[in-house]
């Protein structure tokens, strides 16, 4: 029997206990910094295993830290929070909090790590080092892991040898999938104000439109990735608000407009702010605008690329183990802030996926290509990743990845 096979084997008895809790998760949803009833459940079952546990770690951020002897610590991270968004799955189990759903598959993330916590406890003698299990406050709006770090994670805990991390995705469950490199976007969000001259709908010469002025802004940035980017290198640039005046007769004094950018290089990133900052000064001259536009940066999140030496262990364990269920990553455009945890301690990590959709549903979806339509997406309010055997490979992967890292 292999490490991973027998540290996994009391997966059966607890089985019934993490499905009931993921149910459980499920219903009661809370939003980034407001964690309070999940963080209270973890630590507790944390506790119960002989974790030694440091709770409100930036504000609702609980770490439990199992020694085993002496060899390397490996830390393994689990996101917390949910969306503001209206369930609609029509599960049994659906949120009961108005508005406030799990649409992001973080109760599924919490249960996992809860389960691969109690298994690695449960089967010390077969590992050495030390396990580490993060759970994460405030993935969602990007500021979680900022406030970890700001409170002081990096000299409560042990410092990590290696970090690793999963996620749910819309692909079949039971797969595992890895990628090497960039797995995960950055994101920068700007908004741009331009300011124009306020004048009567009827004498729109006496004025200058800042709306007309920014939809031309819109409509030259649709070319910075066109035209500025090389076709190999991939990008998005989203124009996602904008917003002038409050009547149809008023030229109003100025318009607001909000830019969401995916990256995945320095280079890249650099580029796309240099040109947004670039069009819209230009246009704001054209049009004689009074005053230069204000530009403000905020809500970004770092890209998360895989380092080679986790990234091929992780995988190698992977294969081993699920054979050919293990698989590769597709590039994903979505971000998140778990490298800033690595980051702060100053060593590499690897980032995972694993599927939640009923395989049948998702190859029927498949043959027919409409995947992309019938299948929900995480952020959807019809995301809802079947209880199994999504639960038993997210046990499966988190311990299996933290054995590959750990002394035998």
């Amino acid at each position: 029997m292999s490490n991973g096979s027998s540290v996994l084997a009391g997966l059966d008895a607890i089985r019934p206990g993490l499905e009931s809790l993921y149910r459980d998760l499920h219903a009661h949803p809370e939003l980034g910094h407001r964690e309070t009833r999940t963080s209270a459940e973890v630590a507790r079952r944390l506790k119960e295993c002989g974790y030694e546990v440091h709770d409100k770690v930036g504000g609702t951020g609980v770490v439990g830290v199992l020694a085993g002897g002496n060899g390397p610590t490996v830390l393994v991270r689990a996101d917390m929070d949910a969306l503001p968004v209206e369930e609609k799955t029509g599960l049994p189990y659906a949120s009961a909090t108005p508005k406030v759903m799990h649409a992001c598959g973080h109760d599924m993330h919490v249960t996992a790590l809860l389960g691969a916590a109690r298994l690695m406890a449960a089967a010390k003698e077969r590992w050495n080092g030390t396990f580490v299990a993060l759970f994460q406050p405030a993935e969602e709006p990007g500021d979680g892991a900022d406030a970890m770090v700001g409170d002081g994670l990096t000299e409560r805990i042990p410092k990590p040898d290696v970090c690793l991390a999963q996620h749910v995705l819309p692909y079949p469950a039971g797969t595992v999938l890895t990628r090497p490199g960039a797995v995960l976007s950055a994101a920068d969000n700007y908004r741009v104000t331009v300011h124009g001259r306020s004048a009567h709908g009827s004498a729109p010469h006496l004025g200058v439109d800042p709306v007309v002025l920014a939809s031309m802004i819109v409509v030259r940035l649709q070319s910075v990735v066109s035209r500025e980017i090389g076709p190999l290198t991939p990008a998005v640039l989203t124009v996602g608000s904008i917003h002038g005046g409050s009547n149809p007769n008023n030229i109003p004094e100025s318009a607001e407009i909000q830019i969401n950018v995916r990256t995945y290089d320095d280079a890249t990133r650099a580029h796309v702010k240099d040109a947004i900052e670039r069009i819209a000064t230009a246009e704001c001259a054209a049009s004689n605008a009074p005053q230069p536009p204000d530009i403000d940066h905020f809500g970004s999140f770092p890209p998360t690329v895989n380092d080679s030496g986790p990234t091929e262990k992780v995988a190698a364990a992977f294969a081993g183990f699920f054979g050919d269920r293990a698989g590769s990553l597709d590039l994903q455009t979505a971000s998140e802030d778990f490298s800033r945890i690595p980051k702060a301690f100053g060593v590499p990590y690897t980032y995972w996926a694993f599927g939640g959709i009923d395989p049948g549903a998702y190859a029927e979806a498949a043959k027919k290509g409409t995947v992309a339509t019938d299948i929900p997406s995480n952020h959807s309010s019809r995301f809802a990743p079947v209880v199994q055997p999504t639960l038993d490979t997210g046990v499966q992967a988190a311990v299996v990845a933290a054995l590959a890292c750990l002394a035998a």
